[in-house]
């Protein structure tokens, strides 16, 4: 598992030292806050080390930038080190106690030249799983990176379009992984196919089968975690990050699809999340209860990054704050 994050002058994220992370994680904070941008710095330093694999040719180096090049979309890599300051971008992330460090000044075109790793490469897969889904957009995205190279869709639906593409393996999966499956389909109400003749993906219900166009935007992000598990993409090692995962979800399905993360976190699977729905934060911290578990937090405010534990309570935050002010309002015009 990933151990700690330390991220200086990267983008909009000025200076997070996170430690002592656990089976989920969960950034909160407002909308350009920064959340997404933590969670592809991450993911930008996992896949380095995941595709640094059998015959690859090409240097860790050469990965990184390959790889912030195109989650970032960034022409030239410098721009991604913070405005207004002559610090150099760095980022540092522990993985079971070893070290994956780079760093980088605004000048840097497509060459990093400090970096160090004490990380082994990595056997298991690490994904991304956006706010929108991919299911309905899959053909595009893999047409417009592989066929017209051009910005557009970033590294981390590519990806993600890349693994959804795996077919679906037979034979038994890991129980904790079976049973997520199960209660998945139990909140789509059916199963997502792909049609391998017209290349297109359908949500079939019983004998019917429907164009995934027409499925509601929340069934179609519930069967792409469905597939991933179902493909045996991810595994026991891998590290999930998932950008608003209340997006286009009611609250009861949000609550059930973190109860399936808490499974996957049980058999091993690291999880990061990045959210401003209090629905979220409030399910969390229930399982963090009822589980005795460690769920670290991490808020935006105005000035810095506060990190804090669910399994020690709800913490001061703005969105927390205003969900409780609506309640507190909704009250005194009930007693009115």
């Amino acid at each position: 598992m990933i151990n700690q994050i330390r991220l200086d002058s990267f983008g909009p994220l000025s200076s997070i030292d996170w430690s002592a992370l656990g089976r989920i994680n969960l950034v909160i904070g407002g909308n350009g806050s920064g959340k997404t941008f933590l969670l592809k710095a991450i993911y930008s330093s996992l896949r380095t080390l995941e595709e640094k694999r059998g015959d690859e040719q090409r240097s860790e180096a050469e990965i990184l930038v390959d790889k912030l090049h195109w989650t970032f979309q960034a022409e030239k890599i410098g721009d991604l080190v913070s405005k207004g300051g002559d610090t150099p971008l760095s980022s540092v992330i522990t993985m079971d106690g070893q070290a994956f460090s780079y760093s980088f000044g605004r000048d840097t075109s497509r060459q990093i030249s400090s970096l160090e790793n004490h990380v082994p490469p990595r056997a298991s897969n690490s994904v991304f799983l956006p706010a929108k889904e991919v299911l309905s957009l899959h053909q595009i995205i893999l047409k417009t990176r592989e066929q017209d190279r051009v910005f557009g869709f970033d590294d981390t639906y590519y990806d993600l379009a890349k693994a959804l593409r795996i077919s679906t393996s037979r034979g038994k999966n890991y129980r904790e992984f079976a049973e997520s499956r199960t209660l998945l389909e139990g909140i789509l109400g059916g199963v997502i196919e792909y049609d391998e003749t017209s290349g297109r993906w359908l949500f079939a219900k019983g004998r019917h089968r429907f164009p995934i166009g027409v499925t509601a935007e929340g069934i179609k992000k519930i069967a792409i975690l469905d597939t991933l598990l179902g493909n045996r993409y991810l595994d026991p090692g891998s590290v999930v990050l998932m950008d608003e995962p209340e997006s286009a979800l009611h609250p009861a399905a949000i609550a059930q699809l973190l109860d399936i993360v808490a499974l996957l976190a049980e058999r091993g699977i690291q999880f990061f999340m990045a959210s401003h729905s209090y629905f979220v934060v409030k399910k969390l911290f229930l399982i963090a209860q009822q589980r005795s578990w460690s769920i670290p937090i991490i808020s935006a405010t105005d000035n810095a990054w506060i990190d804090d534990d669910l399994k020690n309570g709800m913490p001061d935050n703005p969105i927390i704050a205003e969900s409780i002010h609506l309640y507190q309002q909704e009250v005194e015009l009930a007693l009115q």
